[in-house]
Protein backbone atom coordinates (compact mmCIF):
# COMPACT_ATOMS: atom_id res chain seq x y z
CA UNK A 1 0.00 0.00 0.00
CA UNK A 2 2.81 2.44 0.89
CA UNK A 3 4.60 1.91 -2.46
CA UNK A 4 1.34 2.18 -4.42
CA UNK A 5 0.32 5.33 -2.57
CA UNK A 6 3.72 6.95 -3.06
CA UNK A 7 4.04 6.00 -6.74
CA UNK A 8 0.71 7.52 -7.71
CA UNK A 9 0.60 10.15 -4.92
CA UNK A 10 -2.76 8.87 -3.72
CA UNK A 11 -4.82 10.97 -1.32
CA UNK A 12 -7.91 9.58 0.40
CA UNK A 13 -10.83 11.33 2.10
CA UNK A 14 -13.88 10.11 4.00
CA UNK A 15 -12.78 6.57 4.83
CA UNK A 16 -14.75 6.85 8.07
CA UNK A 17 -17.93 6.69 5.96
CA UNK A 18 -17.35 2.98 5.28
CA UNK A 19 -18.90 0.85 8.08
CA UNK A 20 -16.56 -1.47 9.97
CA UNK A 21 -18.90 -4.44 9.61
CA UNK A 22 -21.87 -5.71 7.62
CA UNK A 23 -22.54 -5.77 3.91
CA UNK A 24 -21.34 -2.64 2.08
CA UNK A 25 -21.83 -1.87 -1.60
CA UNK A 26 -19.14 0.51 -2.85
CA UNK A 27 -20.29 2.33 -5.99
CA UNK A 28 -17.45 3.98 -7.84
CA UNK A 29 -16.88 5.85 -11.07
CA UNK A 30 -14.50 4.05 -13.45
CA UNK A 31 -11.42 5.87 -14.77
CA UNK A 32 -8.72 3.20 -15.16
CA UNK A 33 -7.53 -0.35 -14.57
CA UNK A 34 -6.24 0.87 -11.20
CA UNK A 35 -9.73 1.47 -9.82
CA UNK A 36 -10.44 -1.94 -8.18
CA UNK A 37 -7.27 -1.62 -6.11
CA UNK A 38 -7.83 2.08 -5.40
CA UNK A 39 -11.33 1.52 -4.00
CA UNK A 40 -10.09 -0.69 -1.19
CA UNK A 41 -6.62 0.76 -0.76
CA UNK A 42 -7.28 2.73 2.41
CA UNK A 43 -9.81 0.41 4.05
CA UNK A 44 -9.29 -2.04 6.90
CA UNK A 45 -11.66 -4.54 5.29
CA UNK A 46 -11.21 -6.90 2.35
CA UNK A 47 -13.03 -5.81 -0.78
CA UNK A 48 -14.61 -8.05 -3.44
CA UNK A 49 -15.10 -6.79 -6.96
CA UNK A 50 -16.40 -7.83 -10.35
CA UNK A 51 -14.16 -8.27 -13.38
CA UNK A 52 -15.21 -8.93 -16.95
CA UNK A 53 -15.32 -12.63 -17.77
CA UNK A 54 -12.66 -12.40 -20.51
CA UNK A 55 -10.04 -11.74 -17.81
CA UNK A 56 -10.61 -15.25 -16.45
CA UNK A 57 -9.70 -17.09 -19.67
CA UNK A 58 -6.02 -17.31 -18.68
CA UNK A 59 -5.81 -19.76 -15.77
CA UNK A 60 -2.80 -18.11 -14.16
CA UNK A 61 -4.21 -14.60 -14.32
CA UNK A 62 -7.63 -15.89 -13.24
CA UNK A 63 -6.06 -17.48 -10.16
CA UNK A 64 -4.32 -14.20 -9.37
CA UNK A 65 -7.40 -11.98 -9.56
CA UNK A 66 -9.50 -14.56 -7.71
CA UNK A 67 -6.94 -14.31 -4.91
CA UNK A 68 -7.88 -10.60 -4.83
CA UNK A 69 -11.56 -11.56 -4.35
CA UNK A 70 -12.55 -10.92 -7.97
CA UNK A 71 -15.43 -12.78 -9.61
CA UNK A 72 -16.53 -12.74 -13.27
CA UNK A 73 -19.39 -10.87 -14.90
CA UNK A 74 -20.61 -10.93 -18.50
CA UNK A 75 -20.95 -7.35 -19.71
CA UNK A 76 -22.72 -8.10 -22.99
CA UNK A 77 -26.07 -8.81 -21.29
CA UNK A 78 -27.74 -8.92 -17.91
CA UNK A 79 -25.74 -11.50 -15.95
CA UNK A 80 -28.22 -12.90 -13.42
CA UNK A 81 -25.61 -15.26 -11.98
CA UNK A 82 -23.27 -12.37 -11.18
CA UNK A 83 -26.14 -10.34 -9.71
CA UNK A 84 -27.03 -13.25 -7.40
CA UNK A 85 -23.36 -13.57 -6.44
CA UNK A 86 -23.20 -9.88 -5.49
CA UNK A 87 -26.37 -10.12 -3.40
CA UNK A 88 -25.15 -13.27 -1.63
CA UNK A 89 -21.78 -11.73 -0.80
CA UNK A 90 -23.41 -8.58 0.55
CA UNK A 91 -25.84 -10.61 2.68
CA UNK A 92 -22.85 -12.53 4.03
CA UNK A 93 -21.35 -9.24 5.24
CA UNK A 94 -18.79 -8.65 2.49
CA UNK A 95 -17.71 -5.35 0.97
CA UNK A 96 -18.36 -5.43 -2.79
CA UNK A 97 -17.22 -2.84 -5.32
CA UNK A 98 -19.29 -2.08 -8.40
CA UNK A 99 -18.58 0.29 -11.28
CA UNK A 100 -22.13 1.14 -12.40
CA UNK A 101 -20.97 3.01 -15.53
CA UNK A 102 -20.00 -0.51 -16.74
CA UNK A 103 -16.93 0.71 -18.64
CA UNK A 104 -13.94 3.00 -18.19
CA UNK A 105 -14.42 6.69 -18.88
CA UNK A 106 -13.22 8.03 -22.23
CA UNK A 107 -12.50 11.52 -20.90
CA UNK A 108 -12.55 11.39 -17.09
CA UNK A 109 -16.21 12.42 -16.83
CA UNK A 110 -18.81 10.32 -15.05
CA UNK A 111 -21.35 8.91 -17.47
CA UNK A 112 -24.94 8.08 -16.54
CA UNK A 113 -24.90 4.83 -14.60
CA UNK A 114 -26.65 1.73 -15.90
CA UNK A 115 -30.04 0.52 -14.58
CA UNK A 116 -30.36 -2.57 -12.39
CA UNK A 117 -28.57 -1.16 -9.40
CA UNK A 118 -31.81 -0.73 -7.43
CA UNK A 119 -32.50 -4.49 -7.56
CA UNK A 120 -29.17 -5.32 -5.92
CA UNK A 121 -29.57 -2.53 -3.37
CA UNK A 122 -33.08 -3.55 -2.31
CA UNK A 123 -32.52 -7.31 -2.15
CA UNK A 124 -29.16 -7.20 -0.41
CA UNK A 125 -30.13 -4.79 2.35
CA UNK A 126 -26.57 -3.45 2.25
CA UNK A 127 -25.29 0.00 3.07
CA UNK A 128 -24.23 1.91 -0.05
CA UNK A 129 -21.13 4.11 -0.07
CA UNK A 130 -20.50 6.18 -3.20
CA UNK A 131 -16.83 6.59 -4.17
CA UNK A 132 -15.22 9.03 -6.57
CA UNK A 133 -11.77 8.52 -8.06
CA UNK A 134 -10.21 11.51 -9.81
CA UNK A 135 -6.81 11.65 -11.47
CA UNK A 136 -6.63 7.97 -12.42
CA UNK A 137 -7.79 8.82 -15.93
CA UNK A 138 -4.82 11.14 -16.44
CA UNK A 139 -2.52 8.50 -14.92
CA UNK A 140 -3.76 5.58 -17.01
CA UNK A 141 -6.29 6.51 -19.73
CA UNK A 142 -7.94 3.66 -21.62
CA UNK A 143 -5.90 4.28 -24.80
CA UNK A 144 -2.56 3.98 -22.90
CA UNK A 145 -0.93 0.55 -22.45
CA UNK A 146 0.89 1.26 -19.17
CA UNK A 147 0.27 3.68 -16.29
CA UNK A 148 2.29 6.82 -15.78
CA UNK A 149 2.98 8.90 -12.72
CA UNK A 150 0.25 11.12 -11.39
CA UNK A 151 -1.87 12.48 -8.55
CA UNK A 152 -4.95 10.43 -7.66
CA UNK A 153 -7.64 11.38 -5.17
CA UNK A 154 -10.25 9.05 -3.69
CA UNK A 155 -13.31 10.32 -1.85
CA UNK A 156 -15.74 8.12 0.10
CA UNK A 157 -19.14 9.78 0.34
CA UNK A 158 -21.78 9.63 3.06
CA UNK A 159 -23.29 6.18 3.48
CA UNK A 160 -26.81 5.51 2.24
CA UNK A 161 -28.71 3.25 4.64
CA UNK A 162 -31.05 0.42 3.56
CA UNK A 163 -33.99 2.50 4.81
CA UNK A 164 -32.92 5.44 2.66
CA UNK A 165 -32.58 3.08 -0.30
CA UNK A 166 -36.19 1.94 0.17
CA UNK A 167 -37.44 5.51 0.31
CA UNK A 168 -35.54 6.49 -2.84
CA UNK A 169 -36.91 3.49 -4.73
CA UNK A 170 -40.45 4.31 -3.56
CA UNK A 171 -40.28 7.84 -4.95
CA UNK A 172 -39.60 6.58 -8.47
CA UNK A 173 -38.04 3.65 -10.26
CA UNK A 174 -35.00 5.78 -11.10
CA UNK A 175 -34.82 7.51 -7.70
CA UNK A 176 -31.79 5.64 -6.39
CA UNK A 177 -29.93 5.73 -9.71
CA UNK A 178 -30.53 9.48 -10.07
CA UNK A 179 -29.28 10.11 -6.53
CA UNK A 180 -26.12 8.07 -7.04
CA UNK A 181 -25.45 9.92 -10.29
CA UNK A 182 -25.89 13.25 -8.55
CA UNK A 183 -23.67 12.36 -5.61
CA UNK A 184 -20.83 10.97 -7.71
CA UNK A 185 -20.73 14.00 -10.00
CA UNK A 186 -20.95 16.45 -7.11
CA UNK A 187 -18.17 14.67 -5.23
CA UNK A 188 -15.95 14.65 -8.31
CA UNK A 189 -16.30 18.39 -8.84
CA UNK A 190 -15.64 18.98 -5.13
CA UNK A 191 -12.35 17.10 -5.48
CA UNK A 192 -11.45 18.93 -8.68
CA UNK A 193 -12.20 22.30 -7.09
CA UNK A 194 -10.09 21.37 -4.07
CA UNK A 195 -7.07 20.74 -6.31
CA UNK A 196 -7.64 23.61 -8.73
CA UNK A 197 -8.82 21.53 -11.68
CA UNK A 198 -11.48 22.67 -14.18
CA UNK A 199 -14.97 21.54 -13.18
CA UNK A 200 -17.15 19.37 -15.40
CA UNK A 201 -20.41 21.01 -16.49
CA UNK A 202 -22.71 18.02 -16.09
CA UNK A 203 -25.89 20.11 -16.29
CA UNK A 204 -24.93 21.27 -19.78
CA UNK A 205 -24.03 17.73 -20.87
CA UNK A 206 -27.36 16.35 -19.62
CA UNK A 207 -29.17 19.10 -21.55
CA UNK A 208 -27.31 18.21 -24.74
CA UNK A 209 -27.98 14.49 -24.25
CA UNK A 210 -31.72 14.95 -23.63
Amino acid sequence: MVVFTAMFKVRMFGRENVPDEGGVLLLSNHQSYLDPVLCGLGLHREVDYMARDSLFTNNYFAAYIRSLNAFPIQREHADTRAIKEIINRLKAGHVVTMFPEATRSRDGRIRTIKPGLELIARRSGAVIVPIVIDGAFETWPRHQKLPGMGHICIKYGRAITPEQVKNMCKESREGLVDEINRRLRTMQNELRQQYGKPLFNYELEDTLDS
